[in-house]
């Protein structure tokens, strides 16, 4: 094998947080959910929601009179989906009649990924569509990817932040499509040690 062929390394991801919204077509009793609940805290002259902190898996949610709820910090969908079910446990214990089945909505998937080789994104930059590289801005190449609509913070070392995924598949195919059309370019460096 001659050097210009070097072979990258299969691209690695990592779901580093799920946004969503989950839906109760209800509306709930606050002061009764932080009354009984030791984790929750409700300030409404600070903010209208009621903030629960969950330990494990640690992630919160913000919890509205509406019976909507934005929940943060699961790692994967079904992660997310036992947070949701541990919510409504906790808010079934606390006295609160659930009436409805909870519908569940990602919002934003972030993730980190690496291509497992350092990337010229001066060359990126020119050869990529959809790009935007300002080094004296932001050390990393903003890419606008279609499909997934997804937007990747693409690093030197090839590391990633991946931003807007719906869906766990499209942050593995954003990265591994990116890393595939970064070796067609000529974009990857000799693979990192």
């Amino acid at each position: 094998m001659s050097s210009g062929e070097e072979v990258i390394p299969r691209p690695t991801v990592k779901i580093e947080n799920i946004v969503a919204t989950v839906i109760l077509d209800q509306p709930l009793d606050i002061s009764r959910i932080e009354e009984k609940i030791s984790d929750a805290t409700y300030q409404p002259d600070q903010f209208p929601g009621l903030v629960l902190r969950l330990e494990k898996p640690k992630s919160t949610a913000l919890i509205f009179k509406s019976g909507k709820m934005v929940v943060t910090g699961a790692k994967s969908t079904a992660q997310l989906i036992d947070v949701v079910k541990k919510i409504i446990k906790l808010l079934i214990k606390a006295g609160i009649e659930i009436t409805s089945k909870p519908r569940i909505q990602i919002q934003n998937i972030v993730a980190s990924g690496d291509v497992g080789a350092y990337v010229n994104l001066e060359r990126a930059a020119y050869m990529l569509e959809d790009s935007m590289y300002e080094p004296e801005q932001f050390p990393g190449l903003i890419h606008r990817m279609r499909d997934p609509r997804v937007v990747l913070l693409i690093f030197s070392s090839g590391k990633m932040v991946i931003t807007g995924a719906k869906e766990e598949k499209e942050v593995e195919r954003a990265v591994i499509n990116t890393a595939k059309k970064l070796k067609e370019l000529g974009c990857l460096l000799p693979k990192r040690e």
